[in-house]
């Protein structure tokens, strides 16, 4: 399902998670991540997930600190699936402060509490 050129990998690590009553009893799962992306250096990100633990959608922001000092905010969506078990597959879609558009494609792994996967350019 890749569309636009692949920009680089990122690999993150589940620092805290917190769990409180969403809309139409659903329940809000807030996640902070932080790991590393390419181009983009050392980033920070919580993610709200809403659904069950077969699928449902998300939002994301964050934060990541460039290599040359710099920082950039993002704020973003997506979606997730299960992909066996404890393992969903992850699409995404974020907007930038320098006014780029990427797009995520990962796996997140609950015993390994990872999520990596690849980032593509957007038009």
């Amino acid at each position: 399902m890749a569309s636009g050129k692949a920009i680089g990998e990122f690999s993150f690590k589940a620092i805290t998670a917190t769990h409180s009553p969403g809309p139409a009893g659903s329940v809000l799962n807030q996640v902070n991540w932080e790991g590393t992306a390419t181009g983009f250096g050392a980033v920070f990100s919580t993610v709200t997930y809403v659904g069950g633990p077969k699928n449902g959608t998300f939002s994301e922001c964050g934060t990541a600190y460039l290599d040359n000092g710099d920082g950039l905010n993002g704020i973003g969506q997506g979606t997730y699936e299960s992909i066996g078990k404890h393992g969903w597959r992850t699409q995404s879609y974020m907007q930038l402060s320098d006014g780029r558009r990427i797009r995520g494609e990962g796996e997140m792994n609950l015993a390994s509490r990872s999520w990596k996967g690849t980032l593509f350019e957007m038009s």
